[in-house]
């Protein structure tokens, strides 16, 4: 009886693909502190590609040059703003978390307004409840302050990158194509939504945030909310938060001025929120975010929620693209695979 051989390319190719997973596991693995960085420097380069190809091509700009102009922008804009809300957010939420009687007696009021009402019958308001969330909370703040420093890293890491990126940009988007063992159509599929993704994200959750942030700490101020600017910064962070989004601030705002007493500062906010901070959201998403891509609600919210799990706060842009990546790689697989794909080839036999 005769055994078949198998093929000794297909045992080389196979034994070369196996190698270069378990060299890139090992890779991913020992740099993992420094992922964040990577998907930083990917984010930015595929914001400033256009504009750094325009610049370096059409108008002859040393690429180096351009690289480094690009980066300023980057600290400027980018950088310099996350620092200078990460400075003053900090403090002021070691303060706020550190005045436990200002926080008692504020509960207090909320448990007295609460008593009566079925719902929260059954909820511990006790103030040994209380005091437990806000040990919990300071322990959380060292840990903050320890990503602030991972963040600080992984931003020099994205920004150096980012400079070889783009000087080598031509070589290494070349490399990446021919190295995509896949149809040019597919490939521009991949491109379409890994462009469409990180632009809707890193753009549009920005605005999103500031817009609602602005909008809200506008309204705390008009309503006679101490510290408007801090618990505007945090709603304007909180719409990051899938579903509830800026609801997990300002309904807990307005709840605490109606417990107090300040009924008509209480409904006055609560319209002003749920109809300007809310409805901001909907007139966002219809016409600046659209222009960017219209990206579906679920793949955006459970995206979220994955990348964050993930990535930390770029998995806010990587998370709906991996999510959306199902879907693509089954339209890849269609290309390459499918029936369409069979017949076109047997018709050009």
């Amino acid at each position: 009886m005769k055994y078949k051989q198998i093929n000794n390319n297909s045992i080389n190719q196979i034994m070369l693909i196996l190698i270069i997973i378990l060299i890139c596991i090992l890779i991913f693995k020992n740099l993992l502190y420094y992922l964040p960085g990577f998907l930083g420097a990917i984010t930015l380069y595929i914001l400033f590609r256009n504009i750094y190809f325009k610049l370096t091509t059409r108008q002859k700009w040393n690429k180096s040059v351009t690289s480094i102009f690009f980066i300023i922008l980057s600290i400027v804009f980018i950088v310099l703003p996350l620092w200078a809300i990460i400075d003053y957010l900090v403090p002021k939420l070691t303060i706020f978390l550190g005045n436990q009687q200002d926080i008692i007696a504020k509960f207090n009021t909320l448990k007295i307004y609460l008593s009566d009402k079925p719902f929260f019958k059954d909820i511990d308001l006790s103030n040994e409840a209380l005091l437990a969330s806000l040990q919990s909370l300071t322990r959380y703040i060292p840990s903050v302050l320890n990503s602030v420093a991972e963040v600080g890293i992984n931003i020099l890491v994205a920004l150096f990158v980012l400079y070889f990126m783009q000087v080598h940009a031509k070589r290494m988007e070349t490399y990446i194509y021919s190295a995509i063992p896949l149809s040019p159509k597919s490939k521009k599929e991949i491109w379409a939504e890994v462009k469409l993704m990180v632009k809707s994200n890193a753009i549009g959750i920005p605005i999103l945030g500031l817009c609602q942030g602005v909008v809200a700490m506008i309204g705390y101020w008009f309503f006679g909310i101490e510290n408007y600017i801090l618990w505007g910064i945090l709603t304007g962070v909180s719409s990051i938060i899938p579903v509830f989004g800026t609801m997990t601030v300002y309904v807990p705002i307005c709840v605490i001025t109606l417990a107090s007493g300040q009924t008509a500062n209480a409904i006055g906010l609560s319209v002003y929120c749920f109809l300007l901070v809310g409805g901001i959201d909907n007139i966002l998403r219809f016409t600046i975010l659209k222009q960017l891509g219209n990206v579906p609600p679920l793949i955006t919210v459970f995206g979220v929620l994955l990348g964050l799990n993930m990535f930390g706060m770029l998995g806010l842009i990587f998370g709906p693209l991996i999510l959306s990546s199902v879907g693509l790689l089954i339209r890849v697989y269609a290309n390459e695979f499918g029936r369409s794909y069979v017949a076109e080839k047997e018709l050009s036999e």
